[in-house]
């Protein structure tokens, strides 16, 4: 459980080491604090017979905005422990996870038992972070606190892997600089044009020491000899020189290059970004359609599991290894696993019915004749140029190739009325010929429809409509609306229906929903699309009155993501499914996406599979989607780190924005940004980037914006 203070006992005689009067401080748990606010300076209260240390932190319960009392204890003059606390408030402050058994079978961090600076130096260096000292003993100072804190935490990096070793105790390091305030020193070092702070994440070390180097060569000969209280970071007593080789600013490039192009592989074109395109059952309807995506830039694609089955993602994966192949532009797959989601189940398809219609004026007149593209199924897909209204496909292509230009053909639609196609162009395509057709009035098209061509004195049949896809069912939700979840079947089809009192309904399969949630609670659909309040519960029902949603009412599909976000809900963070997709992942993928990670036991989990099948390459992509993954973003990189497999972060941000809230969103993947920098993880930046674009044609202003910063 959480520590509602924190003791810190006092030391009492010079021989004992600092890291008693702070072992119950854990570094690695200033993971996350609100950007705009900081906590206080660390400051320290030095006795000339009793050397001790003060450290004010602030603590806020994850759960709950209440104040936090942190207690210390020091010698006073006459030998006597005097104690003193304050006070750190809610919301605004510091997240300080000091302790949290239940969410975690394994401490945080450990203190070694011996630190390798003398007491008297470590405690001045926090002594002087709330001192106007000389700029100089301030970086000296900040320098010696991020050595420590490598120092405290020494055993958790002893476990990672020799790859991750340097970007791990590196993100130590930014843990470390974070915890402190260190805002005015920002404006002192910009004022005197050096490093800036906030761009130095991914080589903390380095840029301490670079700062503290100018400063030196700049310090006047006439400065008082009594300011030069702590020695460079090379003059340290039991420095390991060749240890910290590593941590050059040159060095540490290399290695997020190196980390960045393990996982995604090289940029092409001379880009500084790759591009994913997530795809699905579309892709093989196809055969130009993923070629043309490579072509376009795409260098790694996504699929997600949740979707299709094992023989849709494999079409798909052998036509992207060939097109790769053949245009010799090299693809990454990351797979997705489907993980603990909230859907809505599925609905079943409606009729397989096609309509297309005509553009009018106000008045009704018919200003430009539906554009069909009319072609057999084999043929290819039209010209990407064309501005269509529907694709038929034809079951008789020998038939198809008798058309020419001004050809009329007749049909009766669905609903037995009588229409017609005048064929107005003619194209050589992929491996045939299509035609633009064009209708002046409203059809519905189906398969088994028949066309014909008018002759003379016979009409001549020129083939059959085939498949004609199934329109897809969705209910319309509108605010006001009761919408109904009951319990469904994993597998199956649920039929669209309305209750008795009118109420829409739908099913969703996963018990979790029906045993955490409680009358009142928010709940969102389809991305926070639809927002609704939870009315009442039973034990297969579940009442929603929907509170949000848009002007004309918002449609509700089939496997569509539900949120609960304040409600108490505990997943199982790998699932059943998940195993069994794995085992399609490792043979088929480059990378395998971890969705809904919300604790180290998630990465534990992955890494024993991973070990179980000997797969010590395969990427991992670790999605962060939750409140809890946001929070404890940082020990699960150190707990993925203890592997040799690739590893990236991506932010998902569609259920980020959800669980989260959307006013938060911009800091949190700043955050997650900043995070990542300083351990070297790239990131991959996700969810409605460019979606107007891809939908209409033309992207939004803050689209081309968000993509300008992805390409961070």
């Amino acid at each position: 459980m959480m520590l509602n203070s924190l003791s810190v006992p006092a030391v009492t005689n010079q021989g004992a080491k600092l890291h008693h009067v702070i072992q119950a401080v854990d570094f690695l748990g200033f993971a996350l604090s609100n950007l705009k606010v900081k906590p206080t300076n660390l400051p320290c209260r030095l006795q000339r017979r009793h050397p001790s240390c003060i450290i004010r932190l602030l603590a806020v319960h994850r759960r709950n905005s209440t104040i936090r009392t942190l207690t210390f204890a020091i010698p006073n003059e006459s030998d006597q422990l005097e104690s003193g606390s304050f006070y750190g408030c809610a919301d605004d402050q510091m997240h300080l996870p000091l302790e949290d058994n239940e969410n975690s079978n394994h401490s945080d961090a450990e203190v070694v038992s011996s630190l390798s600076y003398s007491e008297a130096d470590l405690a001045h260096t926090v002594e002087l972070l709330g001192k106007q000292g000389s700029l100089l003993d301030k970086i000296k100072a900040i320098q010696l606190h991020v050595l420590a804190s490598e120092q405290w935490n020494a055993s958790q990096l002893q476990l990672c892997h020799r790859n991750y070793l340097v970007s791990a105790t590196n993100l130590i390091h930014y843990l470390a600089l974070r915890c402190l305030d260190v805002e005015q020193l920002k404006d002192d070092l910009s004022l005197i044009g050096l490093v800036n702070l906030e761009t130095a994440n991914s080589h903390v070390l380095a840029s301490l020491t670079a700062s503290i180097q100018i400063l030196e060569n700049l310090k006047s000969t006439s400065l008082n000899p009594e300011e030069h209280i702590i020695g460079g970071l090379f003059s340290q007593k039991g420095f390991d020189q060749q240890k910290y080789s590593a941590f050059t600013i040159p060095t540490i490039r290399k290695k997020a290059s190196f980390n960045r192009e393990l996982l995604l592989g090289p940029p092409q074109d001379s880009r500084t970004t790759h591009i994913m395109v997530t795809i699905g059952e579309e892709a093989i309807e196809s055969e130009t359609f993923i070629t043309d995506l490579i072509k376009a830039g795409m260098s790694i694609i996504r699929i997600n599991c949740a979707h299709g089955n094992p023989s849709i993602w494999s079409e798909i994966i052998t036509r992207v290894r060939k097109s790769s192949q053949m245009l010799e532009k090299p693809c990454r797959i990351l797979m997705d696993l489907a993980g603990p989601k909230l859907r809505t189940g599925k609905l079943k398809p409606g009729p397989a019915v096609m309509k297309f219609s005509p553009k009018k004026t106000a008045a009704g007149n018919v200003i430009l004749p539906a554009q069909v593209w009319l072609t057999h199924r084999e043929a290819g897909p039209p010209p990407p140029h064309l501005s269509l209204d529907a694709v038929i496909f034809v079951d008789d292509q020998e038939f198809l190739t008798k058309l020419e230009v001004d050809d009329t053909l007749r049909f009766c639609d669905a609903r037995g009325k009588k229409r017609r196609l005048k064929i107005s162009r003619k194209f050589h395509v992929f491996s045939g010929t299509g035609y633009v057709a064009e209708c002046s009035r409203t059809a519905y098209v189906q398969s088994g429809t028949r066309l014909y061509m008018k002759g003379k004195k016979v009409r001549f049949p020129v083939g059959q409509v085939v498949d004609v896809p199934a329109t897809e069912r969705s209910i319309r939700l509108r605010v006001g609306d009761l919408l109904i979840i009951s319990r469904g079947s994993s597998s199956g089809e649920d039929e669209l229906s309305a209750s008795t009192s009118g109420a829409h309904r739908v099913t969703c399969s996963s018990g979790y929903l029906f045993d955490s949630v409680k009358p009142g609670e928010p709940i969102a659909f389809d991305d926070g699309k639809i927002w609704g309040v939870i009315q009442g519960i039973g034990i297969s029902e579940i009442i929603v009155s929907i509170t949000h949603a848009g002007p004309k009412g918002t449609k509700l599909g089939s496997e569509k993501s539900i949120n609960i976000p304040q409600s108490n809900i505990h997943f199982e963070g790998f699932t059943s499914k998940d195993v069994m997709d794995l085992e399609f992942v490792a043979t088929h993928a480059d990378m395998v996406g971890v969705s809904f990670v919300r604790d180290t036991r998630d990465i534990v989990v992955l890494r024993q599979e991973l070990e179980k099948r000997k797969l010590p390459k395969l990427g991992i992509v670790l999605k962060i989607e939750t409140k809890s993954g946001f929070e404890k973003l940082p020990l699960m990189l150190l707990e993925a780190m203890k592997s040799s497999n690739p590893l990236g972060v991506m932010i998902a941000r569609g259920d980020l924005a959800v669980e989260c809230g959307w006013e938060r969103l911009a800091d949190m993947q700043e955050e997650i940004l900043s995070l990542c920098d300083a351990a070297h993880i790239p990131v991959i930046w996700a969810t409605q980037v460019l979606e107007s674009l891809v939908k209409s044609g033309m992207p939004t202003r803050a689209e081309i914006t968000d993509a300008a910063n992805g390409r961070r």
